[in-house]
């Protein structure tokens, strides 16, 4: 018998009376200054002491394939849903080297990098500075991956190790006085496949021109850039992609890894399961939805990630319906970008900004039970004053209070569907406690807080938020 558990239901008639959050603003405040690793190394931080959740969303073919009022629009319904960083590539993925952009321009003069052609550049520019004024950072790769190693791909492989640092300089003089980049090398690529002097070629040659700016690597699926690059002076934070094969994806153990390394380096999922990707590439086996992309962004985040990436499969390629698709996409760009777990995105941003945000660690230690596991772990965080459990489908967990280490403990349900906070009970910190979900089947976030630190509702800004 669980003699020390105190039994707490929510009714469906308590979540009618949920506090819904309000707030809305910018992307990011890119007058902060620049951006910088945190005093901890877990987190990204402006100059001036606040923070920088970096919300990703997928957008790898955007220079390639959008014309400028196009980008415009994609990058205004970002801004709306609070994303913070738009991932694409100078040098697309699908023959963006022989097939034109959208204004029929091509980046090199018959391919030959001394001869970078200045249209296609001055549309790249153009919409790097359309993201600036929308608040939004650019996460800048300088080439996909099959222009360094055609491990698959069309190509053709244009750097070798000499001709990468030339173009690293070259594209890090262009961009390293625009504010709003966070330098991505690498596109999907096995890092450990005899291309390495390259990638370190290209990363050196940006960073010999450009202090400014942050960088990172986008590895293949299932990787991560801590598997070549951890002891890299350039790389400042690891990236991984979980990727699109699995259903309940273990992304979070991936994390967990890269949380551990040394030296210490914040990291996070830079591609997950995309809304709207066939599983495992096959359509017969269903496509993610809204659950799958919030469960994989939680469960990082919860582990020790500092940021998350969000992807829609026919986003990433900005697939038109004259294009041919690629994976088994079944919509085009601009038909899917509302979907749902593009929506749910913000929730996570603004949860994470509510609380105080650099002394947020990954704890499950708190959890000392929950029912119904298995694919859907329980993954619990804690910081100053609060600490959060996401449960992906449970019906309920059972949480030890006195790891809050205060007298009191205000306990709220927020839903990751909506952005809503409902406050369920204030009660004396004390053994195990156990909590119902409001509704089972589906994901909510236990946010448990120190009464007296007088927090704000879940999802609504701190005031102080450094």
């Amino acid at each position: 018998m669980k003699t020390l558990l105190f039994l707490i239901t929510l009714s469906l008639v308590g979540l009618a009376n949920a506090q819904e959050v309000k707030w809305v603003g910018p992307s990011a405040n890119i007058n902060s200054g620049k951006l910088k690793i945190s005093d901890n190394k877990r987190f990204l931080m402006y100059e001036d002491g606040t923070q920088f959740f970096y919300l990703g969303c997928t957008a790898w073919e955007l220079f390639h394939r959008l014309n400028i009022s196009e980008a415009e629009h994609y990058l205004e319904n970002r801004r709306e849903k609070g994303f913070t960083v738009i991932q694409a590539v100078a040098l697309g993925e699908l023959d963006g080297l022989n097939t034109p952009n959208a204004n029929g321009d091509r980046p090199f003069l018959d391919n030959d990098l001394s001869k970078p052609d200045r249209k296609y550049w001055k549309h790249v520019d153009d919409i790097i500075r359309i993201a600036e004024t929308k608040g939004l950072y650019i996460g800048f790769l300088p080439t996909w991956g099959d222009k360094v190693d055609k491990q698959w791909g069309v190509g053709p492989v244009l750097f070798d190790e000499k001709a990468a640092f030339s173009y690293g300089v070259w594209i890090g003089n262009r961009y390293k006085d625009s504010p709003n980049i966070i330098w991505v090398n690498g596109g999907d690529r096995n890092c450990a496949a005899g291309n390495t002097a390259a990638w370190n070629a290209l990363a050196m040659g940006i960073k010999s021109v450009d202090t400014n700016h942050l960088m990172t690597f986008h590895p293949w699926g299932g990787t991560t850039s801590s598997a070549c690059f951890q002891d890299a002076e350039w790389l400042d934070f690891n990236m991984l992609q979980s990727g699109h094969g699995e259903r309940f994806s273990s992304n979070y153990l991936m994390i967990q890894s890269d949380y551990s390394r040394t030296p210490i380096k914040p990291c996070l999922d830079g591609e997950p399961c995309y809304e709207d990707h066939p599983i495992n590439w096959n359509r017969d086996n269903g496509f993610f939805d809204d659950f799958d992309v919030r469960r994989a962004a939680y469960l990082a985040v919860f582990a020790g990630a500092h940021g998350h990436t969000y992807g829609a499969h026919p986003i990433w390629q900005m697939k038109k319906s004259f294009h041919e698709p690629i994976g088994g996409a079944r919509h085009n760009w601009d038909e899917v970008l509302d979907l749902p777990g593009a929506w749910d995105m913000i929730h996570l941003r603004r949860l994470m900004l509510s609380r105080p945000y650099f002394s947020r660690v990954p704890d499950n230690s708190l959890v000392k039970s929950a029912e119904y596991g298995g694919v859907n772990p329980v993954q619990a965080c804690r910081g100053d004053g609060y600490a959060f459990i996401y449960l992906p489908a449970n019906r309920g967990v059972e949480v030890d209070l006195n790891a809050l280490k205060a007298e009191t403990v205000n306990a709220w349900w927020y839903c990751p569907r909506t952005g809503k906070a409902t406050r369920i009970m204030g009660a004396e910190s004390k053994g195990n406690r156990y909590f119902n979900v409001p509704v089972p089947g589906i994901d909510w976030v236990l946010v448990l807080d120190d009464a007296s630190r007088e927090f704000p509702t879940p999802g609504l800004p701190l005031k102080d938020t450094k």
